[in-house]
């Protein structure tokens, strides 16, 4: 139990844990229960009694006498009071708290509940006293040890401008674990406490925390404006702030933080209240008051300083720095009222582009046979320079690739995935964006062997899309799935003229179907390639980032750090896509999932993955229009007797693995799964699922649900952690 306080004709409210049983608590003889409520799990009881000092109670099984502690409202009479919590800010940024308030606010009165673990800030009381009067802090203090549940009545004389009650009363009962500075819930009650307590006659009173700062505004303080509200309940609205970096040895301070995140949409909510105008029976809460209205379209402004909240060596820990920018009204308030600088974040610039070229960079493993489709197609789009890595191949493709190279079409590297430790796709971007053909481009783009640029508009080329798109500096084209259009055999031909099924336009399931890769201008936005999109976006930049989708449409900034896929908001087709062909033929597969993946390399790609990425939904024929231009060049290439050669062992080479592989128990076993009736009819039917089927793979949908209609209207999905099917 934490305490039990008159509240006035006889009821006394009985405070406790939040873990303890409603059950457990029963009134003794006399007195009857008028209410029991949870509050942030935490049982409040108000109860009547007959009268007297001592208010009998029966608590798990046991009777105690309780001695109900008396308001004493007069500390707070008129105050403009700040009602915080302290968990473990030290004593100097608990009076910079106090003074900032009280000089931008008008704050004469707080009360402070202080969670510290048992045994911590001994001389806290003593140092915030000194404090005080050092810096002349026209403050009213209370400070209450809520680690110390059983309390101690000492208090310096009335005249003190410092009071240290403790947790107030007697009798009470060992707090169980977890104990409350060890749960934010508890925190409810000591608001509701607080208030029947000490509050009741203040005029105002301010919740944030020691570590938030409530601004300077036009209208007035924030005491003056929650009074003259229409409610008597002003809402306040945080926002994050951030030091770019704490100098080495000192501790964080409020004038450290210049910054705050481009792109965060959240606010912090918090209050200031007139406690005699709350309705009967309202809560306070730290984000709310409970069955109270705050004044409409009105609010008041705060930061919450966070290298104050999670201290660390490293800023990185809490924030990510990508997303940091300096703000210059934060850092005239800070500068202006602390006598402290901060450190600044450094200055950036956009570069100019260099050549005017545009590059490609890949990996491979065994593509031999649609390398020069793939080559021939995006050379004939406006494509410059090809940098690719391989490792490991054993089917001609370095050999093709090596003759591209002396032929200047190309530029082939060894992957140093293992001298470098990584994944082999992101040791090929480390070791290649640096290297003269990336680093001098004007565009540059990370994207696989698989995967087309469709550009819809004018003769299909990228200088019909940049004509079209205008002063951009991004382009992410999402992919759209392409499957095996029910072919079973490999077949030497062009990849874009066999397969014409696709996912519909809106195909947010499964996950991977709106991926997208970016075409970027090389201009210093972010600090290296990634594989979907560049990395480390240089946040002082943000506002130079024109990023777009494949309809031309701009990106929300949420999407500048970290985004890879597109959502039912984002995605666009109109203007260019990625024809993404991951599966091909069900024997080309074979030899995919024999080869092993260049990202997620120890992901196998089995029958799940085939399930995924194999749709068929729909007919899909606009890269045809380019089989013309494609054509050209491809011929231009095969024109050479010995690129013919490499491309045509390429082949030999890729049908003989085909063939050793289907001559193994395993590898037959699972063609013939991917060419029944039963994978086919699924590959068509993308749509009625939900994202856990595809998680779970094909086995999760059964029989009957197969044999639907495709075209019907229906909807199926499993259970995540049953396994089992659910709705239909």
């Amino acid at each position: 139990m934490l305490d039990a306080v008159v509240t006035g004709d006889g009821d006394v409210a009985l405070y406790f844990t939040h873990d303890t049983l409603f059950d457990a608590i029963k009134p003794g003889e006399g007195v009857t229960v008028r209410n029991a409520v949870s509050v942030g799990n935490a049982p409040l009881f108000v109860v009547h009694a007959g009268g007297g000092d001592t208010l009998p109670m029966v608590f798990g099984g046991v009777g105690v006498e309780l001695h109900p502690s008396a308001p004493e409202p007069d500390l707070m009479n008129g105050r403009n009071v700040g009602l915080t919590t302290r968990n473990g800010e030290p004593a100097e940024s608990v009076l910079d708290w106090l003074q900032w308030h009280a000089t931008h606010h008008g704050m004469n009165g707080a009360v402070i509940l202080n969670r510290s673990k048992p045994g911590t800030d001994l001389r806290l009381a003593e140092d915030l006293s000194e404090g005080i009067r050092a810096r002349g802090i026209d403050c009213h203090v209370i400070l209450v040890d809520v680690d110390h549940p059983l309390g101690r009545r000492d208090r310096p004389a009335e005249s003190h401008p410092f009071c240290v009650p403790g947790a107030p009363g007697k009798d009470r009962m060992t707090v169980p674990p977890p104990a409350p500075w060890e749960s934010p819930l508890a925190d409810v009650l000591y608001y509701q406490w607080a208030r029947a307590r000490f509050l009741g006659a203040a005029r105002a009173v301010m919740n944030v925390e020691i570590h938030d700062l409530v601004l300077p505004h036009e209208a007035g303080c924030v005491f003056d404006r929650a009074v003259a509200s229409e409610t008597g309940y002003l809402q306040l609205l945080g926002r994050h702030c951030f030091p770019w970096r704490v100098r080495k040895g000192d501790k964080p301070h409020f004038a450290d933080h210049g910054c705050i995140q481009f792109d965060a949409s959240g606010v912090t909510r918090r209050w200031c209240v007139v406690p005699s105008r709350l309705p009967p029976g309202s809560i306070l809460r730290p984000n709310r008051v409970g069955g109270a209205m705050h004044a409409p379209d009105t609010h008041h402004a705060f930061f919450r300083f966070m290298g104050l909240r999670h201290p660390t060596d490293s800023v990185s820990t809490i924030v990510p720095k990508t997303s940091l920018i300096e703000h210059p009204p934060l850092l005239r308030l800070i500068e202006g009222h602390f006598d402290h600088k901060p450190v600044r974040m450094p200055s950036e610039n956009v570069t100019r582009a260099k050549n005017g070229r545009r590059a490609i960079l890949t990996t491979m493993k065994n593509e031999g046979p649609f390398i020069l489709e793939w080559i021939a197609y995006h050379r004939a789009i406006g494509f410059d320079d090809f940098l690719i890595y391989t490792n490991d191949c054993d089917d001609g493709t370095v050999e093709l690739l090596d003759l591209l190279q002396d032929r200047g079409i190309v530029q082939r590297r060894d992957n140093p995935f293992q001298q470098l430790g990584l994944k082999p796709q992101h040791a090929a971007l480390q070791d290649g964006q640096d290297l003269p053909v990336m680093r001098d481009a004007e565009w540059c783009i990370c994207m696989d062997v698989d995967e087309y640029v469709n550009i819809k508009c004018g003769d299909g080329t990228l200088d019909a899309l940049f004509g079209e798109l205008g002063d951009v500096n991004m382009i992410s084209c999402t992919w759209r799935l392409f499957g095996n259009a029910d072919r079973h055999e490999f077949k030497d031909g062009f990849v874009v003229e066999q397969f014409c099924r696709s996912a519909r336009e809106f195909a947010n399931k499964p996950h991977q179907a709106w991926g997208f890769k970016t075409l970027y201008k090389n201009v210093g936005l972010f600090r290296k390639m990634g594989v979907h999109r560049p990395k480390g976006l240089k946040s002082q930049l943000w506002e130079q980032v024109r990023w777009v989708n494949g309809s031309g449409k701009p990106l929300p900034k949420a999407m500048y750090r970290n985004a890879w896929r597109s959502t039912s908001s984002t995605y666009g087709y109109d203007l260019v896509q990625l024809n993404h062909y991951a599966v091909r033929s069900a024997e080309s597969f074979l030899v995919k999932r024999d080869r092993g993946r260049v990202n997620h390399v120890n992901r196998e790609q089995g029958l799940a993955y085939w399930f995924r990425m194999n749709n068929n939904a729909v007919d899909e024929t606009s890269i045809l229009k380019r089989l013309p231009m494609l054509r050209a060049e491809y011929d231009r290439l095969m024109s050479d007797p010995e690129i013919r050669a490499a491309h045509e062992h390429c082949v030999a080479r890729h049908r003989d693995k085909i063939d050793e592989l289907r001559a193994t128990p395993k590898y037959a076993r699972f063609y013939e799964d991917l060419t029944g009736p039963r994978m086919e009819k699924l590959s068509k039917m993308h749509r009625h699922f939900g994202a856990a089927v595809f998680m779970q793979g094909p086995d999760s949908v059964p029989d009957e649900v197969v044999a639907r209609d495709p075209d019907a209207e229906f909807f199926f999905t499993v259970d995540e952690k049953k396994h089992g099917p659910e709705g239909a």
